[in-house]
């Protein structure tokens, strides 16, 4: 409506302004210029509402379609880690869900509409043109499909290899330089600041070249562009004079005429740049659906998961690994930790101890072997169906930039002081968050900056304690502590949750005399 309106409005302002310069050249005084003078207010004000409900309707619409793309890709990001997505840089990733979901915007707002829009205005600039003369039609349509697909298939050619490597080159980009802000300190520990520093140097020279052969392309087809419309126009002006001679259009319509065929170019005019953004747009795409592809290693079962009627724990014969050409990290692996009891599983590094709660919570598939949850196959509830029993503390702390007491809810939004309270006293980190002037609503910085590594370590315990579920696991639990404040801890967390299972893994020796059974699991070659 909107191009349609600014093309009527153009080519009706030269037809009006020719027709009153000859009606006062020849004195004539009987022209109806009211009605002229209102169709063009008219085109004016649609040309003006509709470019405003356009931009509103189009970005709103693609606003929206990113929402959804996000939340889509998350869905199906969710249940392949980390199993699937270990082989995956986490600035890769986030590259993936930000970067490439924003440029899929393209698609719809400058590929899709615009191809659209030029088909339907095309028909309808024919349909004018038909009705004064074919030849009038023919050049003016050879011109436009010059302009709008020859020159756009041109350069979607010429756009193609330097499109992806742009996409392919910003997102390296970007994991350089996420692993050199992360990693600052040991590159400049081990001298390789200026190795890392070159090669973003490298990335960002071949990312600016990449731009600038799309920048050319651009100009191109502008340049192109701007040379059929003109070229347009001069041929309908040059055409037009023998149709006058011969009688078959007024002298009011030529002007007219030249400045249709310039202003219809307008409707073609995004169509190079539409399908100079579509190697770019089909390589973000194959980038998400990539992973989107991906079939989850953990197979959900198709019933419902069982009811269970008490939270024993059962590994039976249970063998796993990672990778099959590294061989087994547990093997034919047996225990029981009975609901309320406490169970410690020791080792040197890589004996697999992590393993045991990896398997516990479905994040991998066991390789042979069965574990059961009070008495029914682990395989047979879902994921986030069997974890709400679980409660974790891991060695790695994830916590947001956000306060301690939000930070806290995220394990159990309807909690109320009080129960936050006893969960950082157990934790043994009440005493510092009221030392702080904003207590329990100090913020932490980005993953916890302002918090040292004990402090962010106790947050997290305190978050799996608010949690109360009817199974606990800590991993590492003293890591970052000193050794009173590690068995101070653990004695609080034994004797505030009695009838709860506890499953801690562990190479330290603290809190081992409180546990039930002690399993020492050992190095597989």
């Amino acid at each position: 409506m909107t191009i349609l309106a600014n093309v009527s409005l153009l080519a009706l302002a030269g037809w009006f302004i020719t027709m009153m310069a000859i009606a006062g050249a020849a004195g004539t005084t009987e022209v109806n210029y009211f009605t002229p003078a209102a169709a063009i207010r008219g085109f004016a004000i649609t040309r003006t509402a509709g470019r405003y409900a356009e931009r509103l309707v189009t970005h709103e619409a693609t606003f929206r379609l990113l929402a959804s793309l996000r939340v889509w890709f998350y869905q199906h990001l969710e249940p392949l880690a980390p199993a699937v997505l270990q082989h995956y840089h986490s600035g890769d990733l986030l590259s993936r869900i930000r970067a490439d979901i924003d440029h899929l915007e393209n698609f719809y707002l400058r590929i899709l509409a615009p191809i659209i829009v030029a088909i339907i205005a095309c028909v309808f600039f024919a349909l004018f043109l038909h009705q004064y003369n074919d030849i009038l039609l023919l050049v003016e349509m050879s011109l436009l499909f010059i302009a709008g697909v020859l020159v756009p298939i041109l350069i979607n050619r010429q756009a193609k290899h330097s499109g992806e490597r742009l996409i392919t080159c910003k997102s390296d980009l970007r994991v350089t330089t996420s692993d050199s802000v992360q990693g600052m300190g040991e590159l400049l520990i081990y001298g390789a600041a200026d190795t890392q520093a070159g090669k973003i140097s490298q990335l960002t020279e071949d990312l600016l070249q990449d731009q600038e052969k799309q920048a050319s392309l651009y100009g191109i087809s502008q340049a192109a562009m701007l040379f059929c419309a003109n070229l347009a126009m001069w041929s309908m002006l040059l055409l037009s004079i023998p149709l006058l001679k011969e009688q078959q259009i007024s002298a009011a319509n030529i002007p007219m005429l030249a400045l249709f065929a310039l202003a219809s170019f307008e409707a073609i005019a995004p169509l190079p740049l539409a399908l100079q953004l579509l190697p770019e747009t089909l390589k973000s795409a194959k980038r998400i659906f990539e992973i989107v592809d991906k079939k989850p290693l953990i197979k959900e079962p198709k019933t419902a998961s069982p009811k269970p009627e008490n939270f024993d724990i059962e590994f039976k014969q249970v063998s796993f690994h990672y990778d099959e050409k590294q061989g087994n990290v547990l093997s034919s692996l047996n225990f029981k930790l009975p609901q309320g009891n406490k169970l410690a599983i020791i080792g040197e590094s890589g004996a697999g101890k992590t393993s045991v709660m990896h398997l516990l919570l479905r994040l991998w598939p066991i390789t042979s072997g069965e574990i059961t949850l009070g008495g029914h196959s682990l395989e047979h509830f879902h994921s986030d169906d069997s974890r709400q029993y679980f409660s974790v503390v891991s060695q790695q702390t994830l916590l947001f930039n956000s306060t301690i007491k939000r930070n806290l809810l995220l394990a159990n939004n309807n909690a109320n002081d009080d129960e936050i309270e006893q969960a950082c006293r157990t934790a043994q980190i009440h005493d510092f968050i009221i030392s702080q002037p904003q207590g329990y609503d100090t913020w932490i910085g980005e993953a916890g900056l302002k918090l040292s590594g004990g402090q962010s370590r106790r947050i997290a315990t305190a978050r799996a304690l608010l949690k109360n579920t009817p199974i606990l696991i800590l991993d590492e639990p003293g890591e970052g502590l000193d050794t009173i404040t590690e068995k101070k801890m653990l004695n609080a967390i034994f004797d505030d949750n009695p009838d709860i299972s506890i499953l801690m893994i562990t190479h330290r020796k603290i809190g081992l005399e409180r546990m039930d059974k002690i399993i020492c699991l050992e190095k597989l070659d």
